[in-house]
């Protein structure tokens, strides 16, 4: 029955496993293998072809890599999808959706080739979503894109994965060394910019950072910290703008856009000018930052910039530690 359906052309040269991925491919290419068909066991195509159990294992799982076959366990390989032309199928697993992994997200998918498919998870800050997602897509996809935030120790999730087939994005972690990334280095990325507009800040007696915790990048308290302490700046770490009393005079660096609204809506309360009377800068350029009350000024990293490396990166299966481009947009509100 196997030898019916599957035909395999001996072609001198092509490894053995090739050759069985080229018989299931043409298979289903030729509708004699259909989507939700059971293809035979391992020892039904060792039998029939003189293969080794390694040799059609590796078949299978190339083939599963590429989302065209799927394992049930206590059941058997199935034909998951009859689009073959996928070469590769990319996992991507982030943090969260926002406006900037989106134009993140954008670019990256648009610098792929055709013959791509990607698939995009949310773990939404939840370790035990991230792991549950990273084990259940193991041995389905060619690569995987893991933005782990804040998770530390999750060396034993990502050996269940082939080292060569992970890419990590956005924060460096020492102990995952073993994994090509490109990241944010979030404490220079604030440190620099605050260095190099130094003349539009030094109109503000005092600076103001807003630093919740939790999600957020301990780099950035950091860089701010340094910043203040190196040029001897007055400033002031708050956890929550509650009960705050907004001074003239004041600079504020604030890591939410809910926090944002809140500052520009005090400042017109107040009748403080942005720009002069009060200072704002936010983190990660959208859109809407560059018109919201005649231009917010922000520290960014290039989320599109990164987008298109990363699918460089990806696509030439390059091993690289690198940081993305960064730096401070300045607009009215500073």
């Amino acid at each position: 029955m196997v030898k019916e359906i599957i035909q395999i052309k001996e072609t001198k040269g092509t490894p053995k496993y090739k050759q069985l991925i080229e018989g299931i491919v043409d298979a289903i290419q030729e509708k004699r293998l259909k989507k939700g068909d059971k293809l035979g066991s391992i020892n039904d195509f060792c039998r029939t072809f003189g293969f080794s159990r390694d040799t059609v294992m590796l078949s299978f799982n190339d083939l599963k890599s590429r989302g065209i076959l799927v394992s049930q366990p206590g059941k058997g390989v199935y034909v998951a999808d009859d689009n073959v032309h996928v070469a590769h199928r990319i996992f991507v697993l982030f943090d969260e959706l926002n406006s900037f992994k989106e134009d993140l997200y954008t670019s990256f998918v648009h610098a792929l080739g055709a013959e791509t498919k990607v698939d995009i998870y949310f773990h939404h800050f939840n370790r035990e979503v991230f792991e549950q997602l990273v084990k259940s897509s193991v041995g389905k996809y060619t690569s995987y894109i893991i933005m782990s935030a804040m998770f530390n120790d999750i060396e034993d999730i990502l050996e269940l994965i082939p080292s060569n087939k992970v890419y990590l994005l956005d924060r460096y972690h020492l102990n995952l060394s073993l994994y090509s990334v490109i990241y944010q280095d979030f404490e220079r990325d604030v440190y620099d910019s605050l260095v190099s507009h130094r003349e539009a800040i030094e109109k503000y007696s005092k600076l103001v950072m807003l630093f919740p915790g939790g999600k957020e990048p301990e780099g950035r308290l950091k860089g701010f910290r340094d910043f203040c302490d190196t040029y001897g700046y007055d400033h002031e770490i708050i956890r929550s703008l509650e009960d705050r009393t907004i001074q003239k005079g004041e600079a504020y660096l604030i890591p939410s856009d809910r926090n944002l609204v809140a500052m520009v809506k005090a400042a017109e309360e107040l009748k403080l000018k942005l720009g002069s009377d009060l200072g704002i800068i936010s983190f990660n350029d959208t859109v809407l930052k560059e018109v919201v009350a005649g231009g917010i000024t922000t520290i960014s990293t290039d989320f599109k910039q990164m987008g298109v490396r990363l699918a460089e990166v990806v696509s030439n299966q390059e091993v690289v530690w690198e940081r993305n481009p960064s730096g401070m947009i300045l607009r009215d509100s500073l």
